[in-house]
């Protein structure tokens, strides 16, 4: 377990490197390009992933700090909507998720055993361990990837 944790938290640790390396195929033009209105576009996910980082990161301290007490949950489609993501900057939205990620990078890298097992809270109304905060961060980036390839393979077909 202590193997394949070690491995889940190298691999979070990546996700900026991992997606900035992505972006890079997609031509910035198509960045704001959306096959229906209630989808998000290529800009919109880069925001969304720097707010979901911000809640990644209380969550993360949450279950450290105060293990067993609720944690809220987020609307991201309200976020988006109430933040007006199409109208964000892209490049403060990563160089956010940036430093967000690789402080809790930091942290979690170096954290006892017993805080990964012991620490329990309340996400998306389940319970969940620091182990299951980590499972569903460490694929948050890939997942949002494939659908960035989407979108251009979306576009691509659209004259």
């Amino acid at each position: 377990m202590k193997e394949e944790r070690m491995q889940k938290i190298e691999s979070y640790g990546k996700g900026y490197a991992l997606l900035t390396e992505a972006i890079k195929q997609f031509p910035k033009e198509m960045w704001s390009f959306k096959p229906s209105p209630n989808r998000w576009s290529i800009h919109e996910i880069i925001v969304h992933i720097a707010d979901s980082e911000a809640n990644a990161y209380v969550k993360c301290r949450k279950l450290i700090a105060e293990p067993g007490k609720a944690i809220a949950t987020y609307d991201q489609d309200k976020w988006s909507a109430a933040f007006h993501y199409p109208e964000q900057s892209t490049e403060d939205a990563l160089e956010l998720f940036r430093r967000l990620r690789l402080a809790s990078y930091n942290l979690i890298k170096t954290l006892p055993g017993p805080a990964w097992s012991n620490s329990t809270g309340s996400m998306e109304n389940e319970t969940v361990t620091l182990d299951d905060w980590l499972k569903v961060y460490e694929e948050h980036i890939p997942e949002h990837i494939r659908q960035m390839r989407k979108r251009y393979e979306e576009w691509k077909k659209n004259p």
